[in-house]
């Protein structure tokens, strides 16, 4: 594979788990009144769009494969480190504006 390939499929997974995690596969789905089952897992949307990436970049169908999973795996962890972000993120928000100075 050549190196911007490894760069576009690195943006490919931080895209589509950022996408689920914020919610914006949510409020799309919200907007078109219809669910999109394989676009709201990171997981899965991860995987099919590495592996339509690679395909159409005529790379080996079985590495295509094996990098789609290897990436959906990734994004498994980038999500639960997302998660960990928005807790810690959570906490220190409310360090710096107590509940008594709010109106």
């Amino acid at each position: 594979m050549a190196n911007g390939m490894w760069t576009d499929i690195a943006c490919l997974v931080v895209t589509c788990t950022m996408v689920n995690h914020m919610g914006l596969v949510d409020a799309v789905e919200g907007v078109l009144k219809f669910k999109l089952p394989v676009i709201n897992c990171p997981k899965c949307f991860t995987f099919w769009s590495v592996l339509v990436y690679l395909l159409i970049g005529r790379a080996p169908v079985i590495q295509s494969i094996a990098m789609a999973l290897v990436m959906s795996y990734t994004a498994l962890w980038l999500w639960l480190f997302m998660g960990y972000l928005d807790s810690l993120y959570n906490w220190v928000y409310g360090k710096i504006y107590k509940q008594s100075e709010t109106k």
